[in-house]
């Protein structure tokens, strides 16, 4: 998996065969990508002289990169590669390289060996799978970065290594670096968002009067109409978009030094001569100038144990994927066979929504991927939010649990939004189906109706026990309710029976459903397609 920003084609080092730390993990080595030379060695060992497949090697033996075979909702999609091994590495980096700037800029730090750390901060110069191996001595992937990137700087410019990590934690650079990391992931997953709410609003501008069967229970309630429906779906899309533009724009940096009192900061600062160090002054520079070139938030207080951003973010990401879990248990509804209002869109590709068994089957994919990410965001996202119940001024463990959690949390969440904007975007709607759907309570969908229009008349009670019996003889006898009705003595000269046939149209029962559609929709799309 490419890092962000990495060119077309470039690979994650340390995904094939492990590595020791000798050479060091600052020296990549090639990448194994599957179906390639490691790969086919593997297919070799592991069958027989026979040609007989055999059980793969232990685990541990040949590590294999996480590539999202029992997670196809975010295989391929950029909030994947945003938050790979590689990405995650990258900003980790990213928050080193601009911690040294930051120092530089404030006069703890020379200028030239800010310079130097920047150039070595470059994630292929690393293998991660080496990194992450070191990580079991030291239970975070930052101390064994470290050392790889000291020594990375140091064959480049042994003065400037001196400077690397300096008077900084653990801590900071991987909370920095999870920040950068769902930065660079919301900035795409608020524009598929953003996606799919435009082309929700166009189908409900579309549709402002396709007239359906409102279901409550899972039954046909009363009328409605898709517009609304889609508004409806619409305006989930854009909560969850703000809830995320809120989070984005709290993203704060982590800086506190070893217990969050910026201590080692501090001193390093004093003892370089920078100005400000006894009266607070440097701090708020420092913290200053690390979010300008991070591009966070500056927060109000060190976060290494007030965990905050890391809980609102996935919640954001809960509410989000549950957002458009709704619209996709909705479309999986709608789309059985014996309802057949909506479709997913084929997209031209072969074997979409294919069944391994039945060739006739068209399976409705892209909502079952995006409710599988809604089933399991919030579960994840409780975890997460359950690591606010950290220890002491770090935690050991809570802190820890938090980095796979949340990464999910973001990989599913993107891979969701990304197959919304999709469904969207080429849903087919089945107006025709609708209304042959309606036909099958016939006028039993207006009975609200009938009972306020009636009760006046005759009295609610008596009105009730009416329409209850002629919505079972109606059902029972296949015939329309308005002509049972007629032929009810207790509403003789109460009503034609041209006034109980229009009381009965189900066309004439959709409430404010069209002017709810107009109101939800931004002017430019309300008449676009009038």
């Amino acid at each position: 998996m490419a890092a962000a920003g990495s060119p077309p084609g470039a690979t994650a080092p340390g995904q094939g065969t492990p590595t020791p730390l000798n050479p060091p993990p600052w020296r990549a080595t090639p990448a194994a990508e599957p179906g390639g030379a490691v790969q086919a060695q593997d297919d070799r060992r592991h069958r027989d002289e026979a040609g007989r497949r055999t059980p793969p090697a232990p685990a541990g033996e040949a590590p294999v990169a996480d590539v999202g075979l029992l997670s196809p909702v975010r295989a391929g999609v950029h909030a994947e590669a945003a938050t790979s091994d590689v990405a995650w590495l990258q900003a980790m980096l990213d928050a080193e390289a601009a911690l040294a700037r930051a120092q530089a800029g404030v006069g703890a730090v020379p200028k030239g060996a800010a310079g130097a750390i920047t150039r070595a901060a470059r994630a292929e110069r690393f293998d991660v799978r080496a990194l992450a191996l070191a990580a079991r001595e030291t239970a975070n992937p930052v101390v064994g970065l470290v050392q790889a990137l000291t020594e990375a700087v140091a064959a480049q410019d042994p003065h400037a290594a001196d400077y690397v990590h300096r008077g900084s934690t653990s801590q900071d650079i991987l909370d920095t670096g999870a920040m950068l990391v769902a930065d660079r992931t919301l900035r795409t997953v608020r524009a598929d968002l953003t996606r799919t709410a435009e082309a929700l609003a166009a189908l409900a501008a579309r549709h402002r009067d396709t007239l359906m069967a409102g279901r409550t229970l899972t039954l046909h309630a009363v009328p409605t109409t898709f517009g609304l429906k889609a508004a409806g779906w619409r305006q989930l899309v854009l909560d969850a978009e703000r809830r995320l533009a809120d989070v984005h724009a709290g993203l704060p940096v982590s800086l506190g030094g070893a217990a969050g009192t910026l201590a080692g900061y501090l001193e390093h600062a004093r003892l370089a001569g920078a100005r400000g160090t006894g009266d607070g002054s440097y701090a708020d520079r420092l913290l200053d100038a690390f979010a300008a070139e991070t591009g966070l938030a500056r927060p109000p207080l060190p976060w290494h144990a007030l965990r905050t951003p890391v809980a609102d973010l996935a919640a954001a990401l809960a509410f989000t994927a549950g957002a458009l879990g709704k619209v996709a248990a909705d479309v999986q509804s709608l789309a059985r066979t014996e309802v057949g209002e909506v479709a997913e869109p084929g997209g031209g590709r072969a074997g979409r929504g294919a069944s391994s068994a039945m060739p006739h089957k068209r399976n409705p994919v892209l909502a079952t991927l995006i409710r599988s990410a809604a089933l399991q965001v919030p579960v994840l996202a409780a975890g997460v939010t359950q690591c606010l119940a950290a220890e002491d001024e770090r935690s050991a463990g809570a802190w820890h649990a938090e980095w796979q959690l949340l990464r999910e949390c973001l990989r599913l969440a993107g891979g969701a939004a990304r197959t919304a904007a999709e469904l969207a975007e080429g849903l087919e709607v089945r107006p025709d189906r609708m209304r042959e759907n309606l036909r099958l309570t016939g006028a039993q969908v207006v009975s609200e109706r009938l009972a306020a229009v009636l009760a006046p008349r005759v009295g609610r009670a008596a009105a009730k026990r009416l329409l209850t019996a002629a919505s079972a003889e109606a059902a029972a006898s296949g015939r329309e309710l308005h002509l049972i009705l007629t032929e009810q003595p207790l509403l003789d000269g109460h009503f034609t029976a041209a006034e109980l046939a229009a009381l009965c149209d189900p066309a004439d029962y959709t409430g404010a459903a069209g002017p709810l559609v107009d109101r939800a929709l931004p002017p430019a799309d309300r008449g676009l397609w009038s």
